[in-house]
């Protein structure tokens, strides 16, 4: 199974993840992702989200001087994402405990 794919669909609910935790400008938080375990994930990809997100209302941003070459825009979750969020997570709860019963059932172990 591709890996790609699936960090795809859930690159939303990992990003707030990651900024719910500690606010993060962009390479931080694919750093982030990477050290969690997402290796495949790409620095366009998250820099897409965060911007998608913001604009969506999910995040806030500021930006932040920087000793070692340009200003850096940090992202920081609002009460909008953190909705969205716990939504999202509990729709990955609800769908990861569904695979791992048909996993279970076929006699795939994990």
């Amino acid at each position: 199974m591709d890996a790609t794919q699936l960090v795809k669909g859930v690159l939303d609910l990992a990003v707030l993840s990651v900024v719910a935790r500690e606010d993060g400008y962009g390479y931080d938080v694919v750093r982030r992702l990477r050290a969690a375990g997402l290796e495949d994930v790409g620095d366009a990809s998250v820099y897409g989200t965060l911007r998608r997100l913001y604009s969506a209302g999910a995040l806030t941003s500021y930006v932040v001087p920087s000793d070692e070459g340009p200003h850096r825009k940090y992202y920081g979750i609002n009460a909008q994402g953190r909705e969205a969020l716990a939504s999202q997570g509990k729709t990955w709860a609800a769908f990861a405990q569904t695979m791992a019963g048909l996993l279970d059932e076929a006699g795939v172990k994990a």
